[in-house]
């Protein structure tokens, strides 16, 4: 029994290097940005599902192990699309005040966040008031900036991230 297994997990291992290229390839095609090696876990565990149920009676193995990585990589995007429309990061308590200033979104009452608000460059300030003063969506915001969603979300984090250092450094120093 335990050589059964063995056998199958030694032919799996020459599937896996077979098929690695077409896991990055679906990770690409689904401009997957972050968490790569999530996806790509995702897409092996996929694979050896398919590799698991295939009939050779149906038909040829490789669309079926792409439809199978595919397949899985997409629940994966849906299920954390899903989580982030339920839950709302809880962002620093300055830059949530900010938020809640609205019109006077260039003129914060707090001092901190001014000095980190100006720190940002124009294209990052354009992209925080569209956020959260004006409250537009990413798809809003892609097409005012003439990117891609994708490229909004990774702005919006890198600039939440920058903000955070700011915020947290300028509270230390104080």
């Amino acid at each position: 029994m335990h050589d059964r297994k063995a056998k199958k997990l030694k032919e799996f291992e020459g599937v896996l290097r077979q098929y690695e290229p077409m896991i990055s390839a679906n990770i690409r095609k689904l401009h997957i940005y972050r968490d790569f090696e999530q996806y790509r876990q995702i897409g092996r565990v996929a694979l050896w599902q398919a590799w698991l149920r295939f009939d050779e009676e149906k038909g040829n193995f490789t669309p079926f192990a792409y439809r199978s990585i595919r397949g899985a990589m997409l629940d994966e995007l849906k299920r954390e699309s899903q989580f982030e429309e339920h839950v709302i990061p809880t962002e620093h308590e300055l830059l949530t005040a900010w938020v809640e200033a609205k019109e006077e979104w260039m003129e914060p009452k707090n001092e901190t966040l001014l000095v980190a608000i100006e720190a940002l460059s124009l294209q990052e300030r354009e992209l925080l008031k569209w956020l959260f003063a004006e409250r537009r969506t990413q798809a809003e915001c892609a097409c005012l900036a003439g990117v891609s969603v994708p490229a909004i979300k990774k702005r919006r984090e890198r600039i939440l991230l920058k903000m955070r250092s700011m915020l947290v450094t300028e509270e230390g120093g104080s």
